[in-house]
């Protein structure tokens, strides 16, 4: 079985490579949190076999990457990940002239300070309780309840629990249903910190191609049927990050070969409201079969700092989920809670708002790919980023050249589970008109570097979340 270092590299990727290309590639993976700070790497001997190349390759590789501190060696014993050591201070605290791309999300929406100060009463009221909240608020339960009807898919309040977030909604179902060593089936890209999540459960994933002209529906169907992986993983909406949105009839097929490969299927709708011109609306996964558990999220419609998500699901596994919960998390806040009541029965007007804000940022991400001319970025319908083809795989030098100029934009490969996708960068059409048109002028820049060959080394290596 290959090595992680060599899963994350993709061993075709990494085969023509010199010692030089491959501490970049490794440096890269660094930097964007595919590898972590004191892991072990393959020994030189190892990598050698794994890749098929001289083992003397491998030395100048680890040699570079000591150089500049990435690794950190012992005579005779492990090769570990590590940071140089003039780290610059965290996120929060970065230098306000880089710009960082990795965040695909929005300023809140204006609405929210109303919504906030309405919801204060509501609060109130809820001091004579515990303040603990496992099964989420009634009213808003009903609230999420209601949306899901709306939409096209009848739903009760008590099939619906209230999270900390989308990613706390699947980190709970993962926790309630998880089986370590079994297959999860996922898209291929997909949302990067979805797949580190089931990799840190133990769960072994097996790719399913997504474009932006849509699934691969038969390669994902079969692939279920004849693997019947334990889960899948999907974003049928707006996906992210390709924008790229699944018909009613393939997701009739592939709720159709979940169930008859007894197949968790686990629909991420975070993005399902971030429509700007789709032109139709198709029904929640959730309508095609009742086993569907579907997480959503006001994070991407209202605001990231709402840390306010929920699971749908039958009622049986809603009662797992209640009794797993405890064990990392006693509940939702109250106030983010109130608040979200309160932003529910604005959905139009929140929807009318996000729709404006995207259409402006799709605009600016496309005036500025434009100009850098060589790259192409496709139809965008909405979501939260443009997917640009680079054309030619150098999607992980681009982004260390990026680094260069103060602009923080994740490698496609860091939306893919196994190092591919090196011809592709997600753009995000979130930011403020203005910020986009800079950060699209030093990708130019970085553009330009890496076809001249005069990208530098930085000398800041950052751990990347991607948002």
């Amino acid at each position: 079985m290959a090595s992680r270092l060599v899963q994350q590299l993709g061993a075709t990727t990494a085969a023509g490579s010199t010692a030089a290309g491959l501490a970049e590639q490794i440096r890269a993976l660094i930097l964007d949190g595919r590898l972590t700070v004191g892991e072990r790497l393959p020994s030189e001997r190892a990598l050698a076999l794994e890749l098929r190349r001289s083992r003397s390759t491998m030395t100048r590789t680890y040699n570079l990457l000591e150089r500049d501190g990435y690794v950190a060696r012992l005579h005779g014993g492990s090769t570990r990940v590590a940071l140089p050591h003039a780290v610059p201070v965290p996120r929060d605290s970065e230098d306000e002239s880089a710009i960082d791309l990795s965040i695909a999300s929005m300023d809140s929406t204006p609405g929210l300070y109303d919504a906030t100060v309405r919801s204060l009463p509501r609060l109130a009221a809820l001091r004579s309780t515990s303040g603990y909240s496992l099964r989420g608020l009634p009213e808003l339960r009903d609230a999420v309840a209601d949306r899901f009807s709306q939409r096209g898919v009848a739903t009760s309040a008590d099939e619906i629990i209230i999270t900390s977030g989308a990613m706390s909604a699947l980190n709970l179902v993962l926790a309630t249903i998880g089986r370590r060593g079994e297959r999860a089936l996922v898209e291929q890209p997909s949302f990067p910190h979805a797949l580190d999540a089931l990799t840190r459960n133990g769960y072994r994933t097996m790719p399913t191609p997504v474009g932006v002209s849509g699934w691969d529906v038969r390669h994902l169907t079969d692939l279920m049927l004849s693997s019947r992986p334990h889960i899948a993983y999907l974003i049928p909406d707006f996906h992210n990050p390709t924008g790229a949105t699944m018909t009613d009839a393939d997701r009739s097929r592939v709720a159709s070969a979940a169930r008859n490969s007894a197949t968790h299927l686990i629909v991420d709708e975070t993005t399902a409201e971030l429509d700007i011109d789709r032109g139709w609306s198709p029904l929640p996964m959730a309508s095609f079969s009742p086993g569907v558990i579907t997480i959503g999220s006001m994070s991407k419609i209202a605001w990231g700092g709402l840390r306010l998500g929920w699971i749908r699901a039958e009622r049986v596994l809603i009662s797992r989920l209640l009794a797993t919960r405890p064990s990392f998390e006693l509940g939702t806040a109250l106030l983010d809670q109130c608040i979200a009541v309160e932003l529910l029965d604005e959905m139009p007007a929140l929807t009318a708002h996000v729709r404006s804000r995207l259409q402006v940022g799709r605009e600016a991400v496309s005036a500025g790919i434009a100009a850098i001319g060589d790259l192409q970025m496709p139809h965008t319908p909405g979501g939260l980023s443009a997917w640009i083809d680079l054309g030619i795989p150098v999607s992980t030098r681009l982004s260390l050249a990026a680094r260069d100029r103060q602009l923080i934009a994740p490698p496609g490969p860091r939306f893919s589970s196994g190092g591919v996708l090196e011809r592709y960068m997600r753009i995000p059409i979130t930011q403020p008109p203005q910020r986009t048109a800079e950060a699209m002028e030093r990708l130019r820049l970085a553009w330009d570097d890496v076809r001249e060959g005069t990208s530098t080394r930085s000398a800041e290596a950052r751990h990347a979340a991607v948002i």
